[in-house]
């Protein structure tokens, strides 16, 4: 139950997928927060496909999360109450998309003292460049971590290493999952030279 000025906000994303090496990696951590610990929000639904990258990075590395629709031009009440309550729901890092004026990440940091990440939404006019430009100039005093356009999955990344400094096992998935990444490299065949092997191999006559 609510109380008076206090918005209902569900804490599980719905229609979202949790991995099975996710559900591992929570059971053999019994002190991962079951409620979620990172708030993924979107302007508007159309805004999911991209933020949904950081949910399934967030998800992989057992990082509880929700993803939910907080407009600042459309529910400004809405974004209010979120930023307010967040920390006391156990929120610790937020994550906001937003496309054209931008204004949910400057909004959302203007409203809470929690570290807050903005995704710059691709657009149909600037391809996004005025989404990146609305976040990345903040005003002194209410910093935005931004990451590139359309550029979620780093979203995420970044609020499991913000949030590996208090929980040791997120730590431990960060540096497997940068681990695997330098390995996937590492063992690609273009990083042992084959790829440019079979450029440069003859051709053979039929």
């Amino acid at each position: 139950m609510c109380g008076p000025g206090e918005v209902d906000f569900p804490w599980h994303s719905k229609g979202l997928r949790v991995t099975r090496k996710a559900k591992r990696a929570n059971s053999r951590s019994p002190s991962s927060p079951s409620r979620p610990i990172v708030g993924v929000l979107g302007g508007s639904k159309s805004d999911f496909p991209i933020l949904g990258k950081a949910v399934a990075v967030l998800t992989e590395l057992g990082v509880t999360n929700e993803l939910l629709v907080v407009s600042a031009h459309r529910t400004p009440d809405r974004l209010f109450a979120y930023a307010e309550q967040a920390a006391a729901r156990g929120i610790e890092v937020i994550i906001a998309g937003a496309g054209g004026a931008a204004h949910l990440p400057g909004m959302l940091a203007a409203k809470t003292h929690l570290p807050v990440i903005g995704v710059p939404i691709p657009t149909e006019a600037l391809r996004g460049l005025d989404s990146l430009l609305s976040i990345v100039q903040m005003p002194r005093g209410i910093p935005v971590a931004t990451v590139a356009i359309g550029g979620a999955e780093n979203a995420g990344l970044l609020a499991a290493q913000i949030l590996a400094g208090r929980y040791p096992q997120i730590a431990d998935r960060v540096k497997a999952f940068r681990t695997t990444q330098t390995k996937t490299v590492l063992q690609s065949p273009e990083a042992k030279g084959l790829f440019g092997e079979r450029l440069s191999s003859p051709r053979r006559r039929s």
